[in-house]
């Protein structure tokens, strides 16, 4: 199985880039992770919240393959802990399923395409992060629950 992490809009802080990149590496020990930016749409001013997300929602679909299970961050999504999150990816693992893709909407979420679509919601958190915050704390949260099923002790640090 491979993840990819498909977000909206590129993040322009080399200090959240270095994190982000310093995860990703240590990602690589234990699965397949591609993250996928699709740059944020051009002259969004001009658009209501609905044609954006339309549109990021047709840029996101192309990234898709049949046969991927699509996982929205929403806010309205299961919580999970740490454990029971690698619990989650282990069930996919063991489901023999190609792609795993976890997707980070835009500014105003996402679109009723998407919605469709998306086999399942999680929510990080009760609280709002920026989308470049999102990344970070996702990305950790999967490195945490590869070294919780591989019994290693970063989950306890």
């Amino acid at each position: 199985m491979t993840i990819k992490l498909i977000a909206i809009g590129k993040t322009d802080d080399k200090q959240l880039n270095s994190l982000i990149d310093n995860y990703i590496k240590r990602l690589g020990f234990y699965i397949k992770f591609s993250l996928e930016i699709i740059p944020d749409i051009k002259n969004s001013k001009n658009l209501s919240e609905t044609q954006q997300k339309q549109k990021e929602g047709d840029l996101v679909m192309k990234k898709l393959s049949p046969s991927d299970i699509l996982v929205l961050l929403d806010e309205n999504g299961k919580q999970y802990d740490s454990v029971s999150f690698s619990a989650y990816l282990q069930k996919h693992m063991n489901s023999g399923i190609k792609q795993l893709v976890f997707l980070i909407g835009g500014p105003y979420g996402f679109s009723e395409d998407i919605y469709k679509k998306a086999n399942g919601k999680i929510s990080l958190s009760k609280m709002t992060f920026s989308h470049q915050m999102i990344r970070l704390f996702f990305i950790e949260q999967l490195y945490r629950g590869f070294t919780i099923l591989k019994n290693e002790p970063y989950h306890h640090h």
